[in-house]
C-alpha cells in the first residue's frame, strides 16, 4: 500500500469534510451547503462508501484529496501531508533513504520555528515596552496578538538560542532554520516578531520588526532562504485568510505583512501579502487555487509600476484577472488607511481598477502626451504592457483605448504594437498549463451519464448516439463503455474504466442523489432528452460555423462556396425545427 492510499485508509471523508461542510445524513450519503457557492438549498453530496464528494452547484468533485485541495488551496503534496498529520502516518516510510532523511530535517527545522514562535510569544508578555509598542504603537489587539502568534525576541543576543539548545538542538539546525546570525547568535534581536506561517498555518519563518529607531539596523529583518521558507513562493496570511477569500470569491495582495495584520483586525481578511512588490508565478498559483480574483494594492511609484507591469505578464498567462487598489493620495500603505478609516479600505477594495488600465493611467500621468515626444514614450510604455496580454480581444480593446488617449488611429497603434520589443517582465513570464475544477458548462452530459449508470435500459440508446458529440474523454469513454456493454446497472468501476475510477464514481453518486427515486420510465426518457439535448446543442453550434463561413464566403465574392454553405445551411434549419417537435 502507498502512502496516499494509508492515508485513505485511516481516515473518513465524511469526518474531514464535516469540519468544513455542516453534512446531514441523506440514506447512504450525506448532504450539506456547498462551500464553493453561496446556495441555499444542500447540493454537496459525500459518499463514505464510494470516498468521493460530488458538488452539484459548481460540477466539482473527488476524493479527499482533490476536497482538500480544493478548500485549502494547496498542491496535492500539501494536502497529502496535511491529511498524513491528521491520521498519524509517517510519510517518511514511504519515501527513499534521500527523502525520508529530507524529512526528517524538515521535521526539525519547523519544530524549531515552532518552539521560536512560542519563546517569542512569552518574551513579549515578559517585556512591557515590547508589549505597549505593540498594543498602542500598532494598536493590535490581543485577539489579534494571539491570531497571528504575533511575539517578542529579546536584545540580549542569546536569548533564543540558548533555549532551544537546551531543547536539544544543534547549532546546524538553528543556523538551518535561519534563527542565528553568521556569528551563532540570535539572528532576530529587540523586535517585534510576525510568524511567517504556511497554508497548513505552521511556523516556517518570521519577520522582525524594530521597536527602537536605530539607523543602523534595518526597519525589518526576514528568515533568509531555508529549506522551509521560501519568499518567492511565500504568500503572508494565507492560513488566516483562505476561507475568507473563498467566502468574498476574490484575494487582495498587498506589500507589508503588518498591512494585512492590520486588515484582518479590521475584519477586511481575504488579504495577503508577498515579500514586498516580488510577486512570483509561484504566488499567483498559489492565489489561484482558491480565486481567479486577484487585487493588488502596490504603491504607484516606479517600484509599483514595474511590479504590476510584470504581475500582469504572469496572471494573463495563468488566466487571472488582475486588478489594482488605489490609495487616497494621503495614505502611505494600507496599514495607515485601515487605522484611519477602515470604511474606508473596505471602498477602495471595490473600486478597484483594470491593471492594464491602472499602469496606462500611470504613464500618462508621467508625460505630457500634447507633444510628439510625450506620444512616442507613452505608446512605447503603454504597448509593452499590452503586448504580453495573451487574448487577441482584450488587447484591441487597449489598443483603442491608447488611440483615444493619444488622438492616433486604431491602426497606426496596432502597427507600432507589432514593433514593440518583448519586455523583460514578458520574456520572464512562463506559460502554464493548469488543470482546475471549474464549472463546466457542459455538466448535463454528466447526468446523461449518471443516469444511465444506474438505468440499464436507458444504456441502449448508445448505441446509435454519436458518442463524439460529448465534450471531454472521460465522458467519451464511459459513453463508449455502454454502447458495447449495455444491458447492467453499474454499482462500482467496471475494470474497463479504472483508469477514470475517480470520475466514474462521482457519477455513481451524482445518480444516487438525483435519480435513485425515478422510475424506470422517467430516467429512460430523461436519457432520450438529454441526449437530443446534446444533438441539439452540437447543431446550434454547427449552425454558428456555417453562417460565419458564409458571411466569409460572401465577403471575398465566392459565390460558389457561398451557395453551397446556403444549402448546408438551409438543411441544417429543417433538421434544428424537426427535432424541437
Amino acid at each position: 500500500m502507498d502512502a496516499k492510499e494509508e492515508v485513505r485508509s485511516r481516515i473518513a471523508i465524511e469526518d474531514i469534510i464535516g469540519e468544513y461542510v455542516h453534512l446531514k445524513r441523506a440514506g447512504r450519503n450525506y448532504k450539506g451547503l456547498s462551500p464553493f457557492s453561496s446556495e441555499k438549498t444542500p447540493s454537496f453530496f459525500v459518499s463514505p462508501e464510494k470516498n468521493i464528494w460530488h458538488d452539484f452547484s459548481s460540477n466539482k468533485g473527488g476524493d479527499v484529496f482533490a476536497f482538500v485541495m480544493e478548500v485549502e488551496g494547496m498542491d496535492f503534496r500539501q494536502a497529502l501531508e496535511h491529511l498524513a498529520r491528521k491520521a498519524g502516518v509517517d510519510l517518511s516510510l514511504y519515501d527513499s533513504s534521500t527523502s525520508r532523511q529530507l524529512s526528517e530535517r524538515k521535521k526539525r527545522l519547523t519544530e524549531a520555528n515552532r518552539l521560536a514562535a512560542q519563546y517569542y510569544q512569552h518574551s513579549l508578555l515578559r517585556n512591557s515596552h515590547a508589549l505597549t509598542y505593540v498594543t498602542d504603537a500598532r494598536q493590535l489587539s490581543r485577539q489579534t496578538v494571539q491570531d497571528f502568534q504575533i511575539g517578542y525576541a529579546p536584545d540580549s543576543g542569546t536569548a533564543l538560542t540558548s533555549y532551544l539548545t537546551k531543547k536539544g538542538f544543534t547549532k546546524k539546525e538553528l543556523s538551518d532554520a535561519g534563527l542565528t546570525n553568521r556569528y551563532g547568535g540570535d539572528l532576530f534581536r529587540g523586535r517585534m516578531m510576525v510568524p511567517l506561517m504556511d497554508s497548513t498555518g505552521q511556523v516556517v519563518g518570521f519577520t522582525g520588526r524594530i521597536i527602537i529607531p536605530d539607523d543602523t539596523a534595518p526597519k525589518y529583518l526576514n528568515t533568509p532562504q531555508t529549506l522551509l521558507y521560501d519568499k518567492s513562493r511565500h504568500v503572508f496570511g494565507l492560513s488566516q485568510a483562505k476561507e475568507a477569500i473563498r467566502t468574498k470569491g476574490h484575494v487582495v495582495v498587498v506589500e507589508g505583512n503588518l498591512d494585512v495584520v492590520s486588515s484582518h483586525q479590521a475584519g477586511v481578511r481575504q488579504v495577503v501579502a508577498t515579500a514586498g512588490t516580488a510577486m512570483t508565478e509561484h504566488h499567483l498559483r498559489a492565489l489561484k487555487r482558491l480565486t481567479p480574483d486577484v487585487r493588488v494594492a502596490y504603491d504607484s511609484d516606479k517600484a509599483g509600476i514595474a511590479a504590476t507591469e510584470r504581475a500582469i505578464a504572469l496572471a494573463a498567462n495563468l488566466e487571472i484577472d488582475l486588478t489594482v487598489i488605489s490609495l487616497p493620495g494621503g495614505d502611505k500603505d494600507p496599514d495607515e488607511l485601515v487605522r484611519r478609516d477602515a470604511g474606508a479600505w473596505r471602498r477602495v477594495i471595490e473600486e478597484q481598477q483594470p491593471a492594464v488600465e491602472w499602469v496606462i493611467d500611470q504613464y500618462k500621468a508621467r508625460v505630457d502626451i500634447g507633444t510628439a515626444a510625450g506620444k512616442r514614450s507613452f505608446t512605447t510604455a503603454a504597448l509593452a504592457v499590452v503586448r504580453t496580454l495573451t487574448d487577441a480581444v482584450e488587447r484591441q480593446h487597449y489598443e483603442q483605448l491608447i488611440a483615444e488617449v493619444t488622438h492616433s488611429s486604431v491602426e497606426a497603434i496596432h502597427e507600432k504594437l507589432q514593433s514593440v520589443s518583448e519586455t523583460p517582465s514578458a520574456r520572464r513570464a512562463i506559460k502554464a498549463e493548469i488543470k482546475e475544477l471549474v464549472y463546466d458548462v457542459h455538466a448535463y452530459e454528466d447526468d446523461l451519464l449518471a443516469v444511465a449508470c444506474i438505468d440499464a435500459p436507458s444504456q441502449e440508446l448508445f448505441a446509435h448516439f454519436d458518442i463524439r458529440l460529448l465534450h471531454t474523454d472521460e465522458r467519451q469513454q464511459v459513453a463508449n463503455f455502454f454502447a458495447r456493454h449495455y444491458g447492467k446497472s453499474l454499482t462500482d468501476t467496471p475494470k474497463e474504466l479504472q483508469n477514470i475510477d475517480t470520475y466514474v464514481k462521482i457519477l455513481l453518486l451524482r445518480a444516487d442523489a438525483r435519480y435513485a427515486e425515478w422510475d424506470t420510465n422517467d430516467r429512460y426518457f430523461e436519457t432520450a432528452r438529454l441526449i437530443r439535448q446534446i444533438e441539439q446543442e452540437h447543431k446550434k453550434q454547427t449552425h454558428e460555423q456555417l453562417t460565419a463561413q458564409l458571411r466569409s464566403a460572401e465577403d471575398t465574392g465566392d459565390e460558389v462556396m457561398a451557395n453551397k454553405l446556403r444549402v448546408a445551411l438551409n438543411d441544417l434549419i429543417k433538421e434544428i425545427a424537426r427535432g424541437k417537435r
